[in-house]
């Protein structure tokens, strides 16, 4: 009896011997399977750091990482999601135009071009319109404007619910025709040209053409739905609106500018002007004095001859009377 409890135990011990073994090799063999598995990682990691030295990367960024406690593994495929995330923001910016001014041309140009009748003379029209500083008072898009001098002006225009500040410089400007100009700005830069037409001595056309290079989210948004061309034309016709009703008359700048340089200054234009009309002054008057002339010297002329031709003939009768008392 006591024999089979004993071997009862024997076999139980060796049962369970048996069973550790296995275990341990189990155990054994999955830890060489986890070595192998994080070396051959470990090689791809390292391959891949050589791979990102060749192509001109840079190791800061992973060796800071790794300096911070992360694994290499870690470390590589946090730096990788990092330029990843780099090269994605910078495609979006470059598409929006975001964090920075883009350049002229670098999205499609949109032009705009408007043509209105203002009831006024053409010099009336024209003096309003160089009057910049006034713009924000009768226009919706325009916050504020402030000339630097005769070529140079800085204008805030309202764009979605920010406001953009330009830099304005006016190229070419000859007063009662044209003004040429261009700005620049952190959102985008303009080219534009507006002309004035005589039609009748108080009726003024005026053509309004501009070239817009939209950069920024908001402007190129704004772009795709010409949210740009509407203000502009709504703003345009405020200012027909605004001249028509004008119960006083303004100077306006009268000077020259050629090549975004002034020829002709304000003060000169109004002198040269002033001479020309006083010589058309003296032209009209020198005509007026020779007509009259003219027509008096007739009548002078018959009213001296008149008394000289009564007195011949009392001389006659006189000289008739004493040939017969003789």
């Amino acid at each position: 009896m006591a024999g089979k409890v004993r071997d009862t135990d024997q076999e139980a011990s060796s049962g369970l011997d048996l069973l550790r073994e296995e275990l341990v090799d189990y155990l054994g063999a999955q830890m060489e399977h986890l070595v192998d598995k994080a070396g051959d990682k470990l090689g791809d990691v390292t391959d891949q750091l050589l791979d990102v030295a060749e192509n001109g990367g840079t190791l800061a960024g992973v060796g800071s990482r790794m300096l911070q406690g992360d694994s290499p593994l870690k470390a590589f495929v946090g730096q990788k999601a990092k330029g990843l995330k780099d090269n994605v923001m910078g495609k979006v910016k470059s598409l929006f135009g975001g964090g920075g001014g883009g350049k002229a041309g670098s999205t499609k140009v949109m032009n705009i071009v408007e043509v209105l009748d203002v009831g006024v003379p053409i010099r009336t029209a024209y003096n309003y319109w160089t009057q910049y500083e006034e713009f924000s008072g009768f226009t919706k898009g325009v916050r504020s404007v402030s000339k630097n001098d005769e070529v140079a002006s800085t204008w805030k225009v309202k764009v979605g619910p920010s406001t953009r500040g330009w830099k304005a410089s006016v190229e070419e400007q000859v007063a009662d025709e044209r003004i040429v100009w261009s700005s620049e700005g952190a959102k985008g830069t303009t080219h534009g040209c507006v002309s004035f037409h005589e039609l009748t001595p108080d009726l003024t056309r005026i053509v309004l053409v501009v070239e817009y290079y939209p950069s920024g989210f908001f402007e190129k948004t704004g772009n795709l739905w010409r949210a740009q061309g509407r203000r502009l034309r709504l703003d345009f016709k405020n200012f027909q609106r605004y001249v028509t009703f004008a119960d006083e008359e303004v100077e306006g700048w009268r000077g020259e500018i050629r090549d975004g340089e002034v020829v002709r200054s304000h003060e000169e234009a109004l002198e040269e002007e002033e001479a020309a009309e006083e010589d058309e002054d003296q032209e009209e008057y020198g005509e007026e004095d020779d007509e009259a002339s003219g027509e008096g010297g007739g009548e002078e002329e018959y009213e001296e001859e008149e008394p000289e031709g009564e007195y011949d003939e009392e001389a006659d009768e006189e000289e008739e009377a004493d040939e017969k008392e003789r």
